[in-house]
């Protein structure tokens, strides 16, 4: 979604049932709007229907103010649907938490700065002041909380101060080495983008390359996912995998594994900022 396109995006799933497609459409094009986009699928073991669908809101003739109002009273209502609306003037405001590694970093800002994304970056925080030197260079606010086990709480209490009063919509974890309290993660449900440097469910927790290693496996991996309470257990946004032999060492496995992880962990953002993932349960539909 770009912030020139004067466009909609609207995800929803719901119990699936004939003629649900149809009357989206309809409701669509009876108010003059112009499909540019239309992604479905059905869940046949839950029987649910997912969708995503993205129309011009040119000569759309429901007021923007009132498109989701309207849309809860004729559909959603009806067919007990579960939406999300967007719209392309607004940009998501991204957070990013980093720790001692630049490689995520570097990637994220980098594809920033290109002008790739649209998405706002008012700022970065850490629990180290490793990477002020990075935020400086591209002109973004670094904030640093250190953490321990005494202070978790009231730090992350300011950083939550920090976000709302940034507006942030969305938190991206680019190799942040802390693990999120569950109050903190209730503020933003599905909108923490975290990168775990394994083929999840594998290796979870602390050290994979080491676990990895030491099993001997053929192939390293990494997972892009929405943070939850349960460690390195989200949805699952992104992943990928790359070939290793046993000549490698786990520093080569390291170095191997971080050319994943800031692909990983950038395809994830851009699915999340152009709209395209559903979260249902402890799974995503991600939509092309």
């Amino acid at each position: 979604m770009k912030g020139n396109d004067n466009t909609a995006v609207l995800l929803m799933h719901c119990p699936d049932r004939p003629g649900i497609l149809a009357v989206v459409t309809e409701f669509i094009n009876q108010h003059k709007g112009n499909i540019l986009y239309l992604d479905q699928y059905v869940n046949r073991e839950e029987k649910v229907f997912f969708m995503r669908v993205k129309w011009e809101l040119d000569n759309f003739q429901i007021p923007k103010d009132k498109i989701e109002e309207y849309f809860e009273t004729l559909i959603a209502t009806r067919f007990n649907v579960e939406f999300r609306l967007y719209f392309a003037d607004t940009k998501p405001r991204m957070a990013i938490f980093v720790s001692k590694m630049s490689h995520c970093l570097y990637d994220l800002l980098a594809r920033y700065a290109a002008g790739e994304w649209h998405v706002e970056i008012p700022l970065i925080i850490s629990n180290h002041p490793d990477m002020e030197s990075v935020a400086k260079r591209f002109g973004i606010e670094y904030h640093v909380f250190p953490i321990t086990k005494e202070n978790k709480a009231e730090q992350e209490a300011l950083q939550l101060k920090l976000l709302k009063k940034h507006k942030v919509t969305f938190c991206v974890l680019a190799r942040y080495m802390q693990v999120l309290s569950a109050d903190f993660i209730d503020h933003f449900p599905n909108k923490i983008i975290n990168i775990h440097h394994s083929f999840l469910p594998a290796f979870a927790g602390a050290k994979p390359y080491h676990a990895a290693h030491q099993r001997g496996v053929k192939v390293i991996g990494a997972t892009s996912h929405y943070v939850t309470s349960d460690l390195d257990a989200g949805p699952i946004i992104e992943q990928d995998v790359t070939h290793i032999s046993h000549k490698d060492t786990v520093e080569e496995l390291v170095k191997k594994g971080r050319d994943l992880e800031k692909i990983v962990l950038s395809h994830a953002v851009e699915k999340h900022i152009e709209r395209k993932i559903l979260a249902y349960k402890n799974r995503t539909v991600v939509f092309q």
